[in-house]
């Protein structure tokens, strides 16, 4: 019963909204500057995705430690190395999301500029 409600509410919401993707004309289609925003809004998308996951994965990485430093301190020194080098290394895709989000950007821009 749960799959059918699942499956038919599914179906529901995709027959709702793919109304709304042909409701534009043609003319507003052929808007460049609609392009252009959703370039924008990918940049933003995937900064956001990538600091909320990079958020995440920091919080769990630096509770394991804590949690392993709680039951046993004298392996605080052992710990602590491959904790700092884990975060850098989530820090790293974040930044790397982040390049690339200035890049879509400075795509943008140039691409104005051109025209």
């Amino acid at each position: 019963m749960k799959k059918l409600v699942a499956v038919l509410s599914s179906f529901g919401l995709v027959a709702l909204f793919s109304v709304s993707a042909f409701a534009q004309g043609a003319a507003a289609a052929d808007n460049v500057y609609s392009m252009f925003a959703m370039f924008a809004l990918g940049a933003g998308f995937a900064i956001g995705v990538a600091a909320i996951g990079g958020a995440l994965a920091q919080g769990r990485a630096a509770a394991a430690a804590l949690e392993g430093i709680a039951r046993n301190p004298g392996a605080s020194q052992k710990l602590f190395t491959p904790l700092i080098l884990g975060l850098a290394l989530i820090e790293s895709l974040v930044i790397y999301a982040f390049v690339i989000a200035i890049l879509i950007v400075n795509r943008i821009d140039m691409t104005m500029l051109a025209q």
